[in-house]
């Protein structure tokens, strides 16, 4: 064959696609939502999460996505959602009759991919359904569970890459096939509230396991308090005092360790734009590839457990390494109990009495004795008004 077209034929190896999972939490905290309403509304925001998750659908057929909601006391799964439970035959075999018609299902649009069309319906279903359960002692909550949110997609996403290297492992039919990597995955943070200073444990140890296994948590933070107030007005210091604590300072120390992207645009209105443009897709060679906008000012302070403060210094309980701006009433950690041993923190330090010098005694030439300070004299004699009068006088004639 090369003697004929003089060409050099190679024997390629098919590598295949790489899949990878998006795993999107969405923090629906009512309140927070509230005061977003007249900038973004929550149906607006969700058309745009679910326009980028059906573009993470179209960039392959191998593609997955899962949606979470963290809300003020829960995270709940919105895709995919729970399988409704069948009709159980009893027993003996019959199978319970119902006079209600049967459920009509809903067709799909032709106009739609069948698999956009199934993950819409499904996080609107869900999302429906966690709002009408939502009390009004959920109202009242400014933060939300976003440590529960994170270990929720750490645990899908170790489910399904054991389930994708799995079926990788047990395909035979291309032997000339070479082993294609495992499952490229990410998490995106979509967050408009704070987070619980208690959850800031849990929450970093969540993300030191993202860490470990190489996923990126990418946070777009939407913070009513940023869309109201300009940026004039605003503490952009890291080293404030003042400044409340919020998830950010959480989610920004999260995105730094995992190699993530942290973005706090100053107005939500184009949250479609930065979902597309902003943030990088999960596929490793695409991150790599892609040039992600950087945050230079990464706040790594903790909040402490007492009040909830941004702080500097502070003291930390050595057995569940809780947080504290000042020292708990009895020396006592107000999470496990634990007795602070301080040594001597906030004893007297002991005063020393300053050493007096001894003066120095002098003898003078009638006997008598007089005591020197030791302080030092100016050099030279002192010249009298009649001397210096008579030297003027002398240079006169001269």
């Amino acid at each position: 064959m090369n003697q004929i077209d003089a060409s050099d034929h190679y024997e390629v190896a098919n590598t295949g696609e790489t899949a990878s999972l998006s795993t999107v939490i969405l923090d629906v905290n009512p309140r927070a939502w509230s005061a977003l309403s007249d900038v973004l509304p929550i149906s607006k925001a969700l058309s745009n999460v679910l326009i980028y998750l059906n573009a993470n659908l179209a960039f392959s057929n191998t593609n997955q996505v899962a949606v979470i909601a963290s809300h003020t006391n829960r995270a709940v799964w919105l895709y995919p959602t729970k399988p409704e439970p069948s009709n159980v035959p009893s027993t003996d075999g019959d199978v319970a009759m119902s006079d209600a018609p049967p459920k009509k299902s809903k067709v799909p649009s032709a106009n739609k991919f069948t698999q956009f069309a199934q993950v819409e319906d499904a996080v609107l279903r869900s999302l429906k359904k966690l709002l009408d359960e939502t009390t009004e002692a959920d109202l009242d909550c400014t933060t939300t569970q976003l440590s529960g949110a994170l270990t929720l997609a750490l645990a899908h996403i170790n489910k399904v890459n054991l389930s994708y290297t799995a079926s990788l492992s047990s395909d035979t039919a291309k032997p000339m096939t070479t082993a294609a990597p495992g499952l490229s995955s990410h998490i995106l943070v979509v967050s408009v509230s704070d987070s619980d200073p208690s959850q800031y444990i849990s929450t970093m140890n969540a993300v030191f396991a993202a860490a470990h296994a190489s996923i990126p948590i990418d946070v777009l933070s939407l913070s009513p308090a940023t869309a109201k107030q300009t940026t004039a007005t605003q503490s952009t210091d890291p080293n404030d005092p003042h400044k409340p604590a919020s998830s950010s300072s959480f989610l920004q120390q999260a995105s730094h360790i995992t190699n993530g992207t942290f973005l706090e645009p100053p107005s939500p209105l184009g949250l479609l734009a930065y979902l597309t443009f902003g943030l990088a897709v999960a596929d490793t060679r695409a991150r790599a590839a892609l040039v992600p906008p950087t945050h230079h000012t990464v706040d790594f302070r903790a909040a402490c457990f007492c009040h909830g403060r941004v702080i500097d210094t502070g003291f930390v309980c050595s057995v569940c390494l809780s947080i504290f701006c000042s020292v708990p009433e009895g020396a006592d950690c107000l999470t496990c109990g634990t007795h602070l041993a301080l040594g001597h923190y906030g004893a007297k330090p002991a005063v020393v009495p300053r050493k007096k010098k001894k003066r120095k005694k002098q003898l003078l030439p009638n006997g008598s004795i007089r005591e020197v300070s030791g302080t030092p004299v100016a050099g030279g004699t002192p010249m009298r008004l009649e001397a210096r009068l008579a030297i003027r006088d002398a240079a006169k004639k001269v």
